[in-house]
């Protein structure tokens, strides 16, 4: 017999909402030693983070990654606000790579996000622009990802020296765990650029931190040049191109979620030890990292002076994701060792 729905109590800026969860005591999560986290707990634990959740992701478009039986089932991603989206939460026009304009969800309220998990959300993945101006990032957003044979120490090791070059750029760096094996490295910046610049710019930084540790990190698309080395996901800069949120939980066993940390932490930081279950506390202990980012807002015009410098040198344009229509200046989608088998 399915569970009893159950009535939960939002308290937001404008009033009081109740939101029925359905199956509140499904597990979303299981657990290694103990009970599972259920769909009720996860809900408790969005009304305890709603804030800086909604400061890391709120007011900007969203992805939704659900999961309607937990995370042993199957997943799926929802961009466009389904049937029945109650009036609470918005939506705004978004232009994809493709050209095509779409509604997509918006979350700026408590009793939106509780309504996500209702929806059997289990990731938000927000966009680095605002729903104010969907075109312009206001975030530079680089991903640290570790290949096979290397790890979260390469990674730190990694993002250390990153900091270096970005704060040499004139930017204020913050950092989070990805909730997985990878380390974030977020940059705010003034939205003045499209997300073609802002790419440019994380490519520049990227060729940089690859010029100054070049057995250590990689810039390489294709995987099978990558070797032990981190890979620097420039293409997470691109128009529709997410990560998980900051204070969004991953689809991993124990509910490990993706952590703003201080850079003084992270020498010693164990990811899988921030959880559904543990940040409440842990926002209570040692506050938001991330509280004053929008404060630090900066500029990417070293970084792109730093782009035209490498272009001027022979170092053009880099691989797009498959789904994106072919870029001007952009090398063929074709992986080396097949380029060559076609000569």
């Amino acid at each position: 017999m399915a569970s009893p729905r159950k009535s939960v109590t939002v308290t937001d800026s404008d009033g009081d909402r109740v939101i029925s969860l359905s199956s509140p005591d499904r597990v979303v999560w299981p657990v290694e030693d103990g009970p599972g986290i259920t769909k009720a707990e996860y809900a408790e634990y969005v009304q305890l983070v709603a804030d800086p959740f909604l400061a890391a992701n709120g007011h900007r478009p969203v992805s939704l990654e659900r999961f309607r039986d937990g995370i042993t089932g199957a997943g799926f991603f929802s961009k466009n606000p389904p049937k029945g989206t109650p009036d609470f939460v918005d939506a705004v026009t978004v232009t994809y790579s493709s050209g095509r304009r779409h509604p997509q969800l918006v979350l700026d309220r408590t009793s939106a996000i509780v309504w996500a998990v209702q929806m059997n959300t289990v990731v938000f993945h927000p966009w680095a622009s605002l729903a104010a101006d969907t075109d312009r990032p206001v975030e530079l957003r680089i991903d640290l990802d570790p290949q096979p044979g290397t790890g979260l120490a390469e990674a730190a090791a990694a993002a250390h020296a990153l900091r270096a070059v970005l704060q040499e750029a004139g930017l204020v760096p913050f950092i989070k765990t990805s909730g997985s094996r990878g380390l974030h490295v977020f940059c705010p910046i003034v939205p003045e650029w499209e997300f073609l610049d802002v790419r440019h710019a994380v490519i520049a930084a990227g060729r940089e931190l690859e010029r100054r540790m070049p057995d250590a990190v990689t810039m390489n698309w294709w995987k099978e040049e990558r070797g032990e080395r981190i890979f620097i996901d420039f293409n997470q800069a691109n128009r529709d191109r997410t990560m998980a949120g900051a204070y969004s939980p991953r689809a991993r066993r124990g509910a490990p979620v993706s952590t703003p940390i201080h850079w003084e932490e992270l020498d010693e930081v164990d990811p899988m030890r921030f959880t559904v279950r543990s940040i409440p506390a842990r926002l209570d202990s040692v506050g938001d990292p991330w509280a004053r980012m929008q404060d630090a807002s900066g500029r990417i015009d070293t970084l792109l002076r730093w782009w035209e410098r490498d272009a001027g040198d022979g170092l053009g344009e880099l691989p797009f994701p498959p789904e994106f229509p072919k870029m001007p200046g952009e090398p063929p989608r074709v992986q080396p060792s097949r380029r060559a088998d076609l000569h």
